[in-house]
């Protein structure tokens, strides 16, 4: 698996990129990607990656259902993946800033 970065001309403005997980051979999911994944920079700078989810009612309270969940449901696999996005994307910033551009 890999992660492919989508950078948008207009959106809000501190999306930073969106990012989709492409899936390589010999995975099941040869050629499929998951898209939805956004990645936001915080009021203090730090960037975040927001998952596909959907949204839905809970009497008065709004809640979200994650679409990617581990198996386990516990979230530690959840903020991995996270962790890895933010990294691909630093390195790539990283590879830019060295000439090598994004």
């Amino acid at each position: 698996m890999k992660v492919q970065f989508v950078m948008r001309d207009s959106g809000p403005d501190r999306l930073v990129c969106e990012a989709e997980l492409i899936f390589e051979q010999g995975s099941g999911l040869d050629g499929m990607k998951l898209t939805g994944f956004s990645l936001w920079r915080s009021p203090d700078g730090e960037v975040y990656v927001t998952m596909p989810s959907r949204a839905f009612g809970a009497g008065s309270e709004r809640r979200y259902f994650d679409f990617l969940r581990s198996v386990e449901g516990t979230p530690e696999a959840g903020k991995a993946l996270k962790a890895w996005i933010v990294a691909e994307w630093e390195r790539l910033v990283r590879e830019s800033n060295n000439g090598e551009g994004i």
